[in-house]
């Protein structure tokens, strides 16, 4: 018979292969709701930290548990565990020749001769490095300030952040548009990725907007067009080029970034970068993703201020999709397999039409990977996208 001790330690380590199942689970999981949309946006982010999990526990397993019918369940976890670990594992060397492929074929397959080697020198020198995931992206110094005022629409102090080489010079500028439902979020989300591009030798101006519900579209639009004004016009006060200009969006701040680059009358932009945005608000209206954690109708109605019923001309508006009428500049989109807000099909939509249009377009896909996956700045999607990104951004701002 176990002593007390000895039964306590055996729950103990059925515990953990329970908890290194659970956590593996999501891998795979679509979320139902946005409390679990958490774990499944960073399980195959953090997917070697669970590998080991689950190998510490089956060892565990192995020489702490006695009892036979405990010890083989605990070792079905783990095994489900690590099988789901080794899924994501597997498929990066096959993902980074997928998406090396894909920039070939959008941008040409000598592009990286394009970008002069002073530039390739800064960048990172393999998609995805073990390294780096355990001890984190090194991020070098820059300049770096905070709380600019660029605009005060209807009295709303608008903000911008701004990251700068350590030395003085002149530099192409990267304008930053955070995501967040067009409902919340601010200039300081994503510091990391700002902080790494702008030691890369760029100066990143992040930006803020107005919030739906209580401004609808298209304020949002119009403050990002404003910023712009304000950076084209201040461009010298911080080291920026206006002419070689590209802008950056997650999620909603893609969408912005997209409607604010494709206009008629915008501002020279040399490209454009789309991380998981919307690009078709009536489809996703039509067709909501399944499960829908974010209940994407409800925020399409407080984003346009109705329903598409009611408001089916300003969804048209509303849609980067429908801005195809004239050149536009080199997109690079980035989207995941997995993603349940902003699904991938649509991301593919809008590159089948920038390509079909004789516009230069990359479409880049994660199969793993959830909305938001970046969140985990040095975990294996963003490892990747960052890879690729950079490439994209040295390629349209230094190209030869």
């Amino acid at each position: 018979m176990l002593s007390k001790p000895k039964i306590v330690l055996l729950w103990l380590v059925f515990l953990l292969s329970f908890i290194s199942l659970f956590l593996s689970s999501w891998i795979i999981l679509p979320a139902p709701n946005m409390f679990l949309l958490t774990l499944a946006v960073g399980a195959p982010e953090v997917s070697p930290w669970l590998f080991l999990l689950n190998s510490l526990s089956l060892l565990l397993s192995f020489f702490y548990i006695r009892r036979r019918k405990i010890r083989r369940l605990s070792f079905i976890f783990n095994l489900i565990g690590l099988l789901l670990c080794a899924w994501v594992l597997v498929n990066i060397p096959l993902t980074e020749i997928q998406m090396d492929k894909d920039m070939k074929q959008g941008l040409g397959a000598n592009y990286l001769e394009k970008i002069p080697v002073q530039i390739r020198a800064k960048m990172q020198t393999h998609p995805f490095n073990l390294v780096n995931f355990f001890g984190g992206i090194p991020l070098e110094k820059t300049r770096y300030q905070k709380d600019i005022i660029f605009a005060s629409p209807a009295g709303v102090p608008l903000k911008m952040e701004v990251y700068q080489p350590p030395e003085v010079g002149k530099y192409p500028a990267v304008v930053v548009i955070y995501g967040g439902a067009w409902q919340y979020g601010n200039p300081h989300a994503n510091s990391e990725f700002n902080q790494y591009i702008a030691h890369q030798g760029y100066t990143v101006f992040a930006i803020d907007y107005r919030h739906a519900p209580k401004y609808q579209f298209p304020a949002q639009l119009d403050d990002v067009r404003t910023a712009l004004n304000f950076i084209r016009k201040n461009a010298a006060a911080y080291e920026a080029d206006p002419e070689r200009m590209v802008l950056i969006g997650r999620s909603a701040g893609a969408h912005l970034a997209m409607l604010a680059a494709y206009q008629p009358d915008a501002p020279p932009i040399r490209a454009v970068v789309n991380y998981y945005g919307p690009v078709n608000l009536p489809g996703g209206y039509k067709t909501p993703p399944f499960p829908d954690p974010i209940n994407t109708r409800a925020v399409l109605k407080a984003f346009m201020g109705g329903s598409l019923e009611e408001l089916p001309n300003q969804y048209k508006i509303a849609s980067p999709i429908n801005y195809l009428t004239h050149p536009l500049p080199p997109t690079l989109l980035i989207y995941g397999s997995r993603d349940h807000l902003v699904e991938a099909r649509f991301g593919r939509q809008m590159y089948e039409r920038l390509d079909n249009s004789g516009n230069t377009a990359v479409f880049l896909q994660i199969p793993w990977a959830e909305h938001a996956f970046d969140a985990v700045f040095n975990g294996v999607s963003n490892q990747l996208a960052l890879y690729h990104t950079e490439r994209f951004l040295a390629w349209a701002l230094f190209k030869q």
